[in-house]
């Protein structure tokens, strides 16, 4: 196969094994015409044809390289085995150390405007160099801003979208906008240490373990389950309990035998859609009335319908509940099983993926999981729609990003969207969706904005930390260091969070809660998964956020436990 010419322009790294004898012999004279120049080029490096380099001075240590599209200009030191990439502005004053990478279309500006003179435009204004130094052994990932007057500290991360607008000491973490410091690496590598990875979470696991008891028991008011000890009781309330109680108890919650807790939810589905409606004035379908709980008392009350927010999160919630109880739904979630294969598609089209893509998702995922349930039943009208749903939603995929739906006001809609359409069918599926790498540079941008939060919330989080966990089983060593990075900065909100025999809040600024706990407990797992240190948490998901299959459609009739 013919090479692609330009491949050694964009990826300098291979030049010595891919360049021709005619681009060898281009690069040499251009080389020594940078040299002739002034400037200080070391043994083996490569400079782009395709960069822009016109610095009043510059020096480039041994076997470094600079990319495609890069622009150089100002006064810049390069040391040895470091690489500006693809699309990277190094502008002003810049010091850079040996071993540093340099991740595609950042920018580092070692200048400012002048602005002090109000009368006259700012363009005009003497510009200012406090000027920019990174040290050595730095990995700063792509699309990464650094300001003027910044030091990056030896041995430093800056994770992929940062805004750099202080220094960042030497082997620390730093992620989002503006960049903040999450980690040091060597905490992180200590394992059992104080501050390590392992460390955090095996504490995190003992805590929950020896609360959960006391937090069921705080939620269990008036013969139901609120949310929080002064909410008013609702039907995830309840399956939050189940699976905080499996999670942390091995078994169902203390405050009803098992079978009256099956009785419970299984009473709540409406026979005519399968939906689980919420609780009217917080009060549970009569248990008393003849034939409740096997064949269903909620079929007095109005039928709920896919556009209802909470019956679509019941299909998950209530569903694995069941699951985790050793049941299931009495009756098929008909609302998707009685679609037609036509209909089931003009669903898929008529969602909101261009204004709500998250909701999009949301629809997705009660649809995948209603097949999922009615594979399990042995449905086998089913798998035409598991098919048609596969097919539609791999010929809608952006390959670019690997997302479904867009939004013009970031990624956080998208984003989240997408982790929920993938839980329900590719990941709930155990279903490949293709190359996950330009996933994982969408996700890692959208964490630099999650972690930049205060108190960000239980859904940004494990909407960033799923998609990363699924993808580094199939883009195996894909920007390894900045995944890790965002893996360290959850656990350690997680397990920060944990409140005394209270729980974690769902967000910054809320009571901890049944939901807030669940949640974020399952954020811990996937993070500490993907440190290898999951083990220490001493639990494993096996409800909605269970983070493999529920049903492999590979080995088609297998239930793993």
């Amino acid at each position: 196969m013919t090479p692609e010419p330009l491949a050694v322009e964009y990826g300098p790294w291979a030049w010595e094994r891919e360049a021709t004898p005619e681009q060898s012999a281009a690069h040499t004279e251009r080389l020594a015409a940078l040299r002739a120049r002034g400037f200080v080029l070391g043994e083996g490096v490569v400079v782009s044809t395709l960069a822009a380099v016109d610095p009043a001075t510059f020096a480039l240590g041994d076997r470094s390289y600079v990319a495609a599209h890069a622009h150089v200009t100002g006064d810049v030191r390069i040391g040895a085995d470091s690489s500006v990439n693809v699309g990277t502005a190094v502008r002003g004053t810049v010091t850079i150390g040996d071993a540093v990478r340099i991740g595609a279309h950042s920018s580092l500006l070692g200048f400012d405007h002048g602005y002090a003179d109000v009368t006259t435009e700012i363009f005009r204004q003497p510009h200012t160099s406090a000027g920019i130094t990174v040290g050595d052994d730095v990995w700063i990932g792509a699309h990464v801003l650094v300001l003027d007057g910044v030091r990056i500290g030896d041995h430093a991360i800056v994770g992929a979208g940062a805004v750099v607008t202080k220094d960042v000491p030497d082997w620390a973490v730093a992620v989002g906008n503006p960049a903040r410091v999450v980690r040091d690496r060597r905490a992180a590598a200590s394992g059992g240490g104080a501050g390590g990875a392992a460390g955090r979470a095996r504490r995190l696991g003992e805590r929950a373990r020896a609360e959960a008891a006391d937090l069921l028991a705080a939620a269990w008011r008036d013969g139901t389950y609120r949310d929080r000890p002064d909410a008013a009781p609702t039907v995830r309330a309840h399956g939050d309990a189940v699976e905080l109680a499996d999670l942390l108890l091995g078994g169902p919650p203390p405050q009803l035998p098992r079978e009256q807790h099956v009785r419970r939810l299984r009473s709540a589905q409406h026979p005519a859609t399968g939906l689980v409606a919420e609780l009217v004035d917080g009060a549970w379908p009569d248990l008393t009335a003849p034939g409740a709980g096997a064949a269903g008392s909620a079929d007095g009350a109005a039928a709920p319908t896919l556009a209802d927010g909470a019956a679509q999160y019941h299909v998950l919630s209530t569903g694995y509940a069941l699951d985790l109880l050793g049941s299931a739904f009495a009756h098929p979630v008909r609302a998707v099983t009685d679609l037609t294969p036509a209909a089931l598609v003009r669903y898929l089209e008529g969602l909101t993926w261009s204004t709500r893509a998250w909701a999009a998702g949301a629809d997705v995922d009660t649809v995948g999981t209603a097949l999922t349930w009615a594979l399990r039943r042995g449905d086998g009208s089913a798998g035409v729609l598991v098919e048609t749903t596969l097919g539609w939603l791999l010929a809608q995929r952006d390959r670019t990003t690997g997302l479904w739906g867009t939004d013009p006001d970031g990624l956080r809609e998208p984003v989240n969207g997408t982790y929920r359409l993938v839980r329900g069918t590719f990941g709930q599926w155990g279903v490949d969706a293709g190359d996950e790498r330009p996933l994982v540079d969408v996700v890692l941008r959208r964490a630099g904005d999650v972690l930049a939060e205060r108190g960000p919330s239980a859904c940004d989080t494990l909407d960033v930390v799923h998609p990363l966990h699924r993808a580094a089983r199939t883009a195996r060593g894909y920007r390894t260091a900045e995944v890790r990075a965002v893996a360290e900065a959850l656990l350690a909100l997680a397990a920060d969070g944990w409140r005394a025999g209270r729980g974690i809040a769902f967000a910054g600024g809320h009571e901890p809660s049944l939901q807030g706990t669940e949640m974020w407990l399952a954020v811990a797992w996937s993070a500490a998964d993907l440190l290898g240190v999951a083990d220490a948490l001493g639990y494993r998901p096996r409800g909605v956020h269970r983070p493999g299959p529920a049903l492999d459609l590979r080995r088609r009739g297998d239930r793993p436990a």
